[in-house]
């Protein structure tokens, strides 16, 4: 329990100053963390109202199935669930959902190094290296990086069945796959990638990789009902080109790039693009190295004074080997299409065509070296003599590493409700289809996220929305809501059935307001229903 609560802890520091206040500090500057706000409340919703229709959210209404634009999140979704059915605000169930996985990755890759090396500071050292490291606290707005606790638990699961095959394991490691696709589909092609190396590096017995495959595949066959979405997604040929994703691949600099304030300290400088963030550290890399070096002797860190049978020290070197496999593949992977295995892959491998952002496949980098640590940490702590000396060492490791890595404080913003407005919209009775303007251009798709999070107040549909992926239905009718409120702007809303447009007056330029305000009073199609002191307008349309 006290690794646990030590490690939760960190969670909070890296996260100050929303840490402390999560019900009125937000990362709504952020198009991201206000979608996966939408997304936590709409799971939270649906689960019980109606969870056939889960995936049918009130966002780019009324198209179907539109939670599978972006990664499902169904298993953070109802881990913030009782928070909202409480009462809690959207943002409020994000922070906590977003600390919560913060804490549960750190502790899974704390329960690997620990199981792993049997010593408590290296599988410490781990657990903070593992979710806090530069490249996660980048991206602290997406759930699909702070709920990364699949990934060690696979690993670790994937390697038991090579140590000794067994049913628990087996089951255990097909859970596993199933909860991380829940979460993200990022996070399964990860979670495969991690399998597959683990059964390459430590078998060539049939029984043990028919093992690992079998629980591989049971995990996928448990996760259908929410891949499904995806592979009809797929059919339709919602896919990412090659060009698309070569804008969001690695570059070999990014490797040696960070934001952490001792980095921005020691070079004057910091990274803005999040996809390029992915120093794992001196401290990190340098315990690492030790890590890698440890395998090639003859005791187990951790383990004692006395040589360990070679069988041990077989495991162990295996263990290093996969992790190795594992991060190397990372960082390949992560280059994209620069290379001519990720375009081989692309054209063979399915799964590959629904990912953007492969940079994200440096995960994999982060975690070996977090792990491996993790290692290195447990055997400088054997070898340490006199004992205050080896007492030390994983405080001092800790206390770089988190030192390393933290970019506090993070930028945030007071959030203090969803304005009241949106509660006329609940009250008004069926049907009710919304538009929201002005109506961004497909390019500028993400100015919707305020309205996608204002949704939540009513959950009536909205023809606005944002997500990883933008409809073509949206692209169609931007062309001509865009040019609200002209005549035939509103007549295009009509033909595709809008009942009621929510002006934000505060959203257009000056000029533009100013006219705006004056010709919506005078129109006999619109008959305002409410307005208030920020600039919101709710017309309900007349048709003809």
């Amino acid at each position: 329990m006290r690794p646990l609560v030590l490690l939760a802890l960190l969670a909070v520091v890296h996260t100050w100053p929303l840490s402390v206040a999560p019900a009125s500090r937000s990362l709504n500057h952020h198009a991201d963390a206000q979608l996966l706000e939408w997304t936590l409340s709409w799971i939270a919703r649906a689960i019980v109202q109606q969870p056939a229709h889960l995936f049918d959210g009130n966002i780019f209404a009324p198209e179907p199935h539109v939670l599978a634009l972006s990664d499902p999140m169904i298993v953070p979704g109802l881990m913030g669930a009782p928070a909202r059915w409480l009462g809690a605000s959207p943002v409020l169930t994000y922070n906590l959902v977003q600390i919560a996985g913060l804490t549960l990755t750190a502790w899974a890759a704390w329960f690997v190094a620990w199981r792993w090396t049997g010593s408590s500071g290296g599988a410490l050292v781990s657990g903070a290296l593992v979710p806090f490291n530069v490249h996660v606290l980048a991206r602290v707005a997406h759930v699909q990086a702070t709920h990364a606790w699949g990934l060690p638990l696979a690993l670790y699961f994937a390697d038991q069945l090579i140590e000794r095959p067994t049913s628990s394991a087996a089951i255990r490691l097909a859970l596993v796959i199933a909860a991380t696709a829940a979460t993200s589909l990022y996070g399964l092609t990860f979670a495969c990638v991690i399998v597959g190396f683990t059964a390459l590096a430590g078998s060539s017995r049939w029984r043990r990789l028919l093992a690992i495959a079998a629980a591989g595949l049971a995990g996928i066959v448990l996760a259908l009902p929410v891949l499904w979405p995806y592979v009809q997604l797929g059919r339709a040929g919602a896919t990412r080109p090659l060009d698309v994703v070569a804008a969001f691949s690695a570059k070999p600099a990014a490797y040696v790039t960070g934001n952490s304030r001792w980095y921005v300290w020691l070079t004057g400088s910091a990274a803005s693009d999040e996809l390029q963030v992915l120093f794992a550290g001196v401290t990190a890399l340098a315990l690492a190295a030790v890590g890698v070096f440890a395998s090639r002797r003859d005791v187990r860190a951790g383990a004692g004074s006395e040589p360990i049978a070679s069988e041990a020290r077989r495991t162990v070197r295996r263990r290093i080997v996969t992790l190795l496999l594992i991060g190397s593949a990372g960082v390949l992977l992560s280059f994209g299409p620069a290379t001519p295995i990720y375009r081989w892959l692309y054209d063979v491998a399915l799964p590959l065509r629904g990912l953007r952002a492969v940079s994200r496949f440096a995960i994999l980098y982060l975690m070996a070296v977090g792990l491996l640590a993790g290692f290195g940490v447990a055997w400088l702590t054997r070898l340490a003599r006199p004992r205050w000396l080896r007492l030390s060492i994983a405080p001092v490791a800790l206390a770089l590493v988190t030192l390393e890595s933290w970019t506090g404080p993070i930028k945030t913003e007071p959030f203090t409700g969803v304005p009241p407005i949106y509660s006329v919209l609940a009250d008004r009775p069926a049907p009710v289809m919304l538009v929201e303007v002005p109506f961004f251009p497909a390019d500028a798709v993400f100015e919707n996220a305020e309205y996608v999070l204002n949704a939540t107040a009513h959950w009536r549909p909205v023809m606005n929305g944002y997500s990883g992926a933008t409809p073509a239905s949206y692209r169609r009718r931007a062309e001509a809501f865009w040019y609200f409120p002209r005549d035939w702007a509103i007549d295009a809303m009509i033909q595709e059935g809008a009942t009621h447009v929510m002006v934000h007056l505060d959203r257009f330029d000056e000029r533009d307001r100013q006219d705006i305000a004056q010709a919506l009073p005078k129109r006999a199609d619109l008959r305002l229903v409410a307005s208030d002191a920020r600039g919101h307008r709710l017309y309900e349309i007349v048709r003809p």
